[in-house]
């Protein structure tokens, strides 16, 4: 089962090569810190382009089917304006393997295409695809024969006037393949749905391929809001106890029906869901692999995600302790993170804890034992290099906290100088990332989100 902590595997918009994409990967992971003059005077140009495609060969006598490539060009600085984006397509590799029609925002020469972008987005904004390319399989061409798209970019703009992507680094791997290509049809997002809701679920299936499918397996995968799966006799149905990962619904459906190229299916019956009281932010995972073994031709539609969104709130809240004693005495101290509910909350995209409980530990103490989960830190939020004695400690929950969740964090705390009246500051924040200091969009009563830590 794929893990809602991690969702399916996708190609994220790094438009590299793996080298080239590891290095996106650290830089996203790690955003460069801002020198006192103001932000970096940095930019950088990348293509984002998909990573292969295959394509089936024609059917029956017919015209081979056609697959749309979706390629663009974004850069990193969105404090400069790029513009004047030039994209160059090259399909030299493809001779008797693909053909290419080209959009109209391209001017071809041969086998290579200039393709023009006005604007070029920031990472991060409202980017799209600005070059739709289709291709489809050559007349004559074999079953597994492959050919490479490559892409070179251009732009005008960032702290030197011309960006450029790097050289050699993009490319596109088309393979002529037969065979089944089941695709699940496009299920837009419920955005508005309320605890108690039922809803439909569309769910239509078409083999797109060039050779038939003998059967196939959907896998429904619900979050822990969603219940009451419509009952099929053709799929078995479990509940996970939230254990090691957070709760879910599956159900795994095996349907002996021949999809004919061309043919589509749907369910017996339409596919519902409620929303429990619990619900939040939802997602139901629909996953479908063609029967005895076969290999799907295109298995970046066989999957899709839809997001459920239900009208509710989670009250996280935090208490602090409070603790006496002369220099020299060790005291456990302990920080009690609830959700108050009325719903649960997790980050099944993401994987990231939920929230962080913090603590800036009180002046005339030191911390000497800590729980599992807290990290040391600098009191700005830096590394700290031992795990006692630290000025500040950030303790992670898990991905999900349900409803009526409670996880309490115990500390021994020594107190070293008598500081009478001395505080320290207990709070919950968002765990990562520049968002770490904004509140919870879902949470309806901030005030109990910070306590203290009290000594003498």
């Amino acid at each position: 089962m794929r893990l809602f902590s991690a969702g399916r595997p996708v190609r994220l918009r790094s438009g590299a090569a793996v080298a080239v994409a590891a290095g996106l990967l650290t830089a996203g992971l790690a955003a460069p810190a801002f020198a006192d003059d103001g932000p970096p005077q940095t930019d950088q140009l990348w293509i984002n382009e998909p990573y292969e495609q295959t394509l089936p060969l024609a059917t029956d006598g017919g015209q081979p089917q056609s697959r749309t490539l979706g390629v663009g060009i974004y850069h990193d600085n969105d404090n400069f304006t790029v513009t004047d984006g030039r994209l160059t397509v090259d399909v030299s590799d493809l001779a008797g393997v693909a053909e290419v029609t080209w959009p109209d925002n391209c001017t071809p020469s041969g086998t290579s295409a200039v393709c023009d972008i006005p604007v070029v987005p920031a990472i991060g904004g409202d980017y799209e695809d600005q070059v739709l390319l289709t291709v489809h399989a050559a007349d004559g061409a074999a079953a597994g024969v492959q050919g490479s798209i490559t892409y070179e970019a251009t732009a005008t703009g960032g702290p030197d006037g011309a960006l450029t992507a790097p050289h050699e680094s993009f490319r596109t791997t088309l393979t002529v393949g037969a065979g089944p290509d089941l695709a699940i049809a496009p299920v837009a997002d419920i955005e508005d749905g309320r605890p108690g809701d039922e809803r439909t679920i569309p769910f239509r299936v078409t083999n797109n391929g060039n050779e038939s499918a003998n059967g196939f397996t959907v896998k429904l995968y619900a979050s822990y809001g969603l219940t009451d799966l419509t009952r099929y006799d053709a799929c078995t149905y479990t509940t996970t106890d939230g254990t090691d990962y957070a709760p879910s619904h599956t159900a795994v459906c095996t349907f002996e029906q021949v999809l004919a190229p061309g043919d589509s299916f749907e369910l017996p019956e339409p596919l519902t869901v409620r929303l429990a009281p619990h619900a939040l932010n939802e997602r139901l995972d629909i996953d479908l692999e063609p029967s005895d073994g076969a290999q799907d031709l295109d298995s970046q539609n066989d999957y899709t995600v839809l997001q459920i969104s239900a009208e509710s709130t989670a009250d996280f809240s935090v208490t602090g302790d409070a603790i006496s004693g002369v220099a020299g005495e060790t005291r456990t101290v302990e920080l009690t993170f609830k959700n108050n509910g009325p719903a649960w909350f997790g980050n099944l995209g993401s994987g990231d804890p939920v929230a962080e409980v913090r603590l800036i530990v009180p002046e005339g103490t030191k911390v000497t034992g800590v729980p599992s989960g807290c990290y040391p830190r600098t009191l700005g939020g830096g590394y700290y290099p031992k795990q006692t004695g630290a000025p500040r400690y950030d303790c992670d929950l898990r991905y999900w906290v349900l409803e009526d969740a409670r996880r309490t964090f115990a500390f021994s705390v020594r107190v070293d100088t008598v500081v009478p009246g001395a505080t320290g500051a207990v709070s919950i924040h968002p765990a990562f990332g520049e968002f770490g200091e904004y509140p919870f969009d879902f949470d309806p009563d901030l005030t109990n989100n910070t306590a203290v830590l009290a000594v003498n």
